[in-house]
């Protein structure tokens, strides 16, 4: 078994990209949680904000194909979907000392997305492929950068997905294609990033390292350009399909 999921990802890569960066969820009481909180230690991730509340942790069951990651099936995100993330008055103090704040669908901060926006720190949003017209309207609002897996799509409904994102006030939209690569979309132009071609061993994170160096890259070399910091994405999310799980750190099962 591996650490991993969306959030947690994003600030292990940030932290291999040389950030500091932190972890803020839920954690359960089993050996799965054990096992993630002690990785994030190794790593000199804070999660000092963290919560623990007794009940099994998320896990999604993935069988690989080719070096493809497939998903079989999960627990719905374990004690998540009982219990959402309160945020207290500290919470919010602690966020806004941040550059950045990346969720995802599978967060399940639905509700508290106006207050994390009323902070005022930039957000970044992973929709997954798991999204509605209806769900892109209600968050989109709240998001600066959106990231959605449209391998699903024609080019033309990717585009306009991403067209939709902009008009609800997002800065960039990102839709990633697999191995179509990325188009991203900023209000005036499309840009097209190729895929590293290279042997997999495993897919698993692949899209969240993509979109954490990409992130990375563009708030710290703004300079540069959408082209460089996307050129960077599709380097680190290479370099990560040649470690098994997300980011290595397996643990017999």
């Amino acid at each position: 078994m591996y650490p991993g999921g969306n959030a947690l990802n994003f600030s292990v890569y940030a932290q291999m990209l040389g950030e500091s960066a932190a972890y803020l969820g839920i954690f359960g009481t089993d050996d799965e949680a054990f096992h993630i909180k002690a990785v994030l230690q190794e790593l000199e991730i804070d999660t000092s904000r963290c919560k623990e509340i007794e009940g099994e942790s998320g896990y999604a069951l993935v069988g690989l194909e080719n070096g493809d990651r497939v998903f079989l099936e999960s627990n719905e995100g374990g004690i998540r979907q009982y219990h959402k993330l309160q945020l207290e008055e500290e919470d919010m103090k602690y966020i806004q000392s941040f550059d950045l704040l990346h969720t995802s669908k599978y967060s399940y901060m639905e509700e508290a997305m106006p207050k994390l926006r009323a902070a005022g720190v930039p957000i970044s949003f992973d929709f997954s492929d798991d999204f509605t017209e209806e769900y892109l309207s209600e968050i989109g609002p709240n998001v600066d950068f959106s990231f959605l897996s449209c391998s699903h799509l024609s080019l033309s409904e990717a585009k306009n997905t991403l067209k939709k994102m902009i008009s609800l006030g997002n800065k960039l939209a990102v839709a990633t294609m697999g191995a179509d690569g990325a188009l991203l979309y900023d209000g005036n132009s499309f840009y097209k990033q190729k895929p590293r071609l290279i042997e997999a061993v495993d897919t698993l994170g692949a899209g969240d390292s993509f979109l954490t160096a990409f992130l990375v890259h563009l708030l710290q070399y703004e300079q540069e350009g959408i082209e460089a910091a996307l050129a960077k994405g599709a380097e680190f999310a290479a370099s990560s399909c040649l470690v098994e799980g997300a980011f290595g750190y397996g643990k017999a099962y």
